[in-house]
């Protein structure tokens, strides 16, 4: 009986590529492959892999797909499903604990990148917009991030009183927000500006500094202070 029937060997190969040279050597559907052996004992699970990326298009295309959909999949189970929706949720989890008040950003650079990076995790799938807030204290660590509204594909209501109220009894000293564009294109509109604006007086009458103001698309962002919106 061949030794390597179950693909144990080729799963062993792939996991000591893995600590000797990380994902950067791994193509697509390897990446895919290793998550997959998480959920799945025993098998061959390339072919899998592959359908998984021709169906969805890409790995973030899998780990956003609903339950549903990947259920839909023959060879997916319910445990490949939470397996991959869980790693993918850790992904924000992680990123937020990067910025928390144990891992303080050492420059406004490493902030505004820690800020897009998480953000994009949080956002860039969804396909409506959110309106989220980073609460940050005096050394611009996060305290939490705040979920504040979810609207519909081009747009959602927020309420800079609202947004003032909570920062306040959260006790934050600066804020940054952030919202998405389902559309894909970055650029702010000009209720985008208006707000963005609105925030900012509200923010100064309340005794805030607001860091910035991100628009969140999959791919990319925009950043108000960095583009002298600010």
């Amino acid at each position: 009986m061949p030794s390597d029937l179950s693909g144990a060997g080729h799963r062993e190969r792939l996991r000591s590529r893995y600590f000797q040279a990380g994902l950067s050597a791994f193509a697509p559907h390897e990446i895919i492959e290793l998550a997959l052996t998480l959920a799945i004992p025993r098998g061959d699970v390339k072919p899998l892999a592959k359908t998984l990326l021709v169906q969805f298009g890409s790995l973030r295309g899998i780990m956003h797909a609903s339950y549903d959909d990947l259920l839909a999949v023959s060879g997916v189970g319910p445990t490949t499903v939470f397996a991959l929706h869980f790693i993918r949720d850790l992904i924000p989890q992680y990123l937020a604990e990067s910025l928390s008040r144990n891992a303080t950003p050492n420059s406004p650079e490493g902030l505004l990148k820690g800020l897009s990076d998480l953000w994009r995790a949080r956002l860039g799938h969804e396909k409506k917009e959110v309106f989220e807030v980073a609460l940050l204290s005096p050394s611009f660590a996060l305290l939490r991030v705040v979920t504040h509204s979810r609207g519909t594909a081009d747009q959602t209501a927020v309420f800079p009183s609202e947004v003032m109220r909570a920062a306040l009894k959260a006790d934050a000293y600066a804020l940054a927000f952030a919202h998405n564009h389902p559309s894909g294109d970055p650029s702010p509109s000009d209720a985008d500006k208006l707000l963005t604006r609105q925030l900012v007086l509200a923010a100064t009458a309340s005794r805030l500094q607001v860091v910035d103001h991100l628009i969140i698309t999959p791919d990319t962002f925009f950043s108000f202070r960095k583009e002298g919106l600010l």
